[in-house]
């Protein structure tokens, strides 16, 4: 039997923030804009990353996605933003970008880095509970890579549904609790190849799809479209997958009523 969901208003005052996370990735800050250091993996993941993105909110939308500026004049808010990797393409892509990330010293990186490349972005030192209790609202709320880290997801998944605009969308990627994402992502990326200091991630942490859909389940969205993201040793991308055993993305959708 599944379990009740907590009533909304207790779930929504629980604290997405884990200290301990935010710590460990603020003293890694200054290594977000090296493309061969800590932060390689989501360079590499970059790519399929945005065309997700682009892809789904255009469809959604009635968007050509291949027009140079597709997202232009929508107001995009990307959680744990980190050094900003998404939020630069995302500008350049025509959103009027806000990255909010609970570790200042990711947001001073992110914002020197942008103003570097002359690009406009609202970066602040703030949590998706901040921004909610302003009472913000966002046509595009993207969490990629987050959920996993938080103390709380189902209250963090909660909080950032609240901030999509009604007919906006929401896209979450993170990882699966497996066997083979415990071997790949854990064993494999951080002790074997290295591509991740030991202890990015905690497998526990990691939520199964149902999971995630039943974190989703009465907040107002409604899951789309689920994908898998698979790694290629060969040229060293990502692409789209049907498998959803280690990585995967997940686009959704508030009804406008």
């Amino acid at each position: 039997m599944t379990p009740a969901r907590a009533p909304r208003s207790h779930q929504s005052q629980q604290s997405s923030v884990d200290p301990d996370e935010v710590a460990k990735f603020a003293a890694m800050a200054d290594a977000w804009w090296d493309p061969g250091g800590k932060f390689r993996p989501l360079h590499q993941l970059n790519p399929v990353r945005l065309r997700f993105i682009r892809d789904r909110v255009c469809a959604h939308l009635g968007r050509d996605p291949l027009e140079p500026r597709p997202l232009e004049g929508l107001r995009l808010l990307d959680v744990g933003c980190g050094g900003g990797l998404l939020c630069e393409p995302l500008t350049r892509l025509g959103a009027r970008v806000t990255g909010i990330d609970a570790a200042g010293e990711n947001i001073g990186i992110a914002g020197h880095h942008a103003a570097g490349a002359g690009l406009e972005i609202d970066y602040r030192h703030a949590t998706a509970e901040d921004l909610a209790r302003a009472g913000e609202s966002f046509d595009v709320v993207v969490n990629m890579e987050v959920v996993e880290h938080v103390a709380a997801p189902g209250a963090f998944l909660e909080t950032c549904a609240s901030l999509v605009a009604p007919g906006g969308s929401s896209v979450i990627a993170t990882l699966n609790r497996t066997p083979k994402s415990f071997l790949l992502a854990i064993v494999g990326a951080e002790y074997v190849l290295r591509w991740l200091p030991r202890g990015t991630h905690d497998w526990r942490k990691f939520l199964r799809p149902s999971e995630l859909a039943a974190h989703l389940r009465g907040t107002g969205l409604e899951i789309e479209v689920m994908t898998g993201v698979d790694y290629n040793p060969l040229d060293t991308s990502w692409r789209l997958s049907r498998g959803l055993e280690v990585n995967y993305m997940v686009f959704a959708v508030k009804s406008k009523g």
